[in-house]
Protein backbone atom coordinates (compact mmCIF):
# COMPACT_ATOMS: atom_id res chain seq x y z
CA UNK A 1 0.00 0.00 0.00
CA UNK A 2 2.64 2.55 1.12
CA UNK A 3 4.70 1.43 -1.54
CA UNK A 4 2.79 2.09 -4.87
CA UNK A 5 2.21 5.92 -3.61
CA UNK A 6 4.66 8.68 -4.65
CA UNK A 7 7.19 10.33 -2.50
CA UNK A 8 5.65 13.49 -1.01
CA UNK A 9 1.92 12.22 -2.16
CA UNK A 10 1.12 10.56 1.66
CA UNK A 11 -1.19 13.56 2.85
CA UNK A 12 -1.36 13.80 7.26
CA UNK A 13 -4.53 11.38 6.82
CA UNK A 14 -3.59 9.03 5.25
CA UNK A 15 -0.53 8.81 7.73
CA UNK A 16 -3.21 9.19 10.93
CA UNK A 17 -4.75 5.87 9.14
CA UNK A 18 -1.42 3.98 8.69
CA UNK A 19 -1.54 3.86 12.60
CA UNK A 20 -1.59 0.92 14.94
CA UNK A 21 -5.36 0.13 15.57
CA UNK A 22 -4.51 -2.25 18.56
CA UNK A 23 -1.71 -3.88 20.34
CA UNK A 24 -2.14 -6.72 17.88
CA UNK A 25 -1.91 -5.11 14.61
CA UNK A 26 1.17 -6.27 13.48
CA UNK A 27 0.70 -5.73 9.65
CA UNK A 28 0.66 -2.03 9.84
CA UNK A 29 3.67 -1.62 12.31
CA UNK A 30 5.41 -3.53 8.83
CA UNK A 31 4.01 -1.17 6.72
CA UNK A 32 5.25 1.86 8.82
CA UNK A 33 8.81 0.18 8.06
CA UNK A 34 8.42 1.47 4.42
CA UNK A 35 7.47 4.89 4.85
CA UNK A 36 9.51 7.63 4.08
CA UNK A 37 11.83 8.67 6.90
CA UNK A 38 10.27 12.40 6.95
CA UNK A 39 6.60 10.56 6.71
CA UNK A 40 6.96 8.46 9.91
CA UNK A 41 8.73 11.54 11.98
CA UNK A 42 5.26 13.23 11.17
CA UNK A 43 4.10 10.06 13.73
CA UNK A 44 6.27 10.45 16.63
CA UNK A 45 3.64 11.57 19.24
CA UNK A 46 1.16 9.11 18.49
CA UNK A 47 3.52 5.84 18.30
CA UNK A 48 5.46 6.52 21.39
CA UNK A 49 2.04 5.89 23.24
CA UNK A 50 2.92 2.22 22.07
CA UNK A 51 5.94 2.08 24.12
CA UNK A 52 3.64 2.51 27.62
CA UNK A 53 3.25 -0.86 28.02
CA UNK A 54 5.82 -3.06 26.81
CA UNK A 55 3.68 -5.92 26.93
CA UNK A 56 1.82 -4.81 24.26
CA UNK A 57 2.09 -7.21 21.55
CA UNK A 58 3.58 -4.53 18.97
CA UNK A 59 5.39 -2.38 21.83
CA UNK A 60 9.06 -4.09 20.70
CA UNK A 61 8.28 -3.10 17.09
CA UNK A 62 7.42 0.14 17.49
CA UNK A 63 10.55 0.94 19.93
CA UNK A 64 12.44 -0.90 17.35
CA UNK A 65 10.77 1.42 14.31
CA UNK A 66 11.71 4.77 16.57
CA UNK A 67 15.01 3.52 16.35
CA UNK A 68 15.34 4.04 13.26
CA UNK A 69 14.29 8.05 13.77
CA UNK A 70 16.66 8.10 17.11
CA UNK A 71 17.03 12.02 17.15
CA UNK A 72 13.83 13.42 15.90
CA UNK A 73 12.53 10.78 18.63
CA UNK A 74 14.46 11.73 21.55
CA UNK A 75 12.54 15.36 22.18
CA UNK A 76 9.71 13.26 22.76
CA UNK A 77 11.21 10.56 25.22
CA UNK A 78 12.49 13.86 27.28
CA UNK A 79 9.05 14.76 26.94
CA UNK A 80 7.82 11.49 28.55
CA UNK A 81 10.69 11.04 31.30
CA UNK A 82 10.01 14.75 32.64
CA UNK A 83 6.06 13.90 33.31
CA UNK A 84 4.45 11.73 35.58
CA UNK A 85 4.04 7.89 34.53
CA UNK A 86 6.79 6.45 35.97
CA UNK A 87 6.19 3.12 34.49
CA UNK A 88 6.11 4.43 30.11
CA UNK A 89 9.46 6.04 31.61
CA UNK A 90 10.96 2.86 32.33
CA UNK A 91 9.58 1.23 28.97
CA UNK A 92 11.28 4.33 27.07
CA UNK A 93 14.60 4.12 29.06
CA UNK A 94 14.79 0.05 28.72
CA UNK A 95 13.94 -0.49 25.06
CA UNK A 96 14.63 3.10 23.04
CA UNK A 97 17.57 5.04 25.33
CA UNK A 98 19.21 1.70 25.91
CA UNK A 99 19.52 0.77 22.32
CA UNK A 100 21.08 4.24 21.30
CA UNK A 101 24.71 4.84 20.49
CA UNK A 102 26.56 6.69 23.28
CA UNK A 103 26.74 9.69 21.48
CA UNK A 104 23.08 9.98 21.14
CA UNK A 105 22.54 9.50 24.83
CA UNK A 106 24.41 12.34 25.51
CA UNK A 107 21.06 14.62 24.75
CA UNK A 108 19.49 13.14 27.09
CA UNK A 109 21.73 13.35 29.99
CA UNK A 110 20.48 15.90 32.00
CA UNK A 111 17.40 13.47 32.46
CA UNK A 112 19.07 10.10 33.22
CA UNK A 113 21.51 12.17 35.96
CA UNK A 114 18.00 13.31 37.28
CA UNK A 115 16.11 10.49 37.67
CA UNK A 116 19.41 8.09 38.55
CA UNK A 117 20.24 10.47 41.44
CA UNK A 118 17.48 12.81 42.69
CA UNK A 119 14.34 10.19 41.54
CA UNK A 120 10.32 10.91 42.18
CA UNK A 121 9.06 8.69 44.74
CA UNK A 122 7.04 7.17 41.53
CA UNK A 123 10.43 6.64 40.42
CA UNK A 124 11.94 5.18 43.09
CA UNK A 125 8.59 2.83 43.58
CA UNK A 126 8.79 1.69 39.70
CA UNK A 127 12.33 1.31 40.24
CA UNK A 128 13.29 3.77 37.00
CA UNK A 129 16.09 5.40 38.98
CA UNK A 130 18.17 2.25 38.49
CA UNK A 131 17.36 1.53 34.98
CA UNK A 132 18.70 5.27 34.54
CA UNK A 133 21.64 4.81 36.36
CA UNK A 134 22.29 1.39 34.65
CA UNK A 135 22.31 3.34 31.48
CA UNK A 136 24.83 5.99 32.79
CA UNK A 137 27.45 3.25 33.92
CA UNK A 138 27.00 1.69 30.08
Amino acid sequence: MIAKQKKGSITMSDLINLLPRDKHDFERVNELKNLDKKDLIKLLPELLVWLQDINWPIAREVAKLLLTIPQETIPYISSVLAGGDDIWKEWCLRYFVMELPNKLRQSLQEDLERIAYRPTKGEELEEVHLTAQEILMD
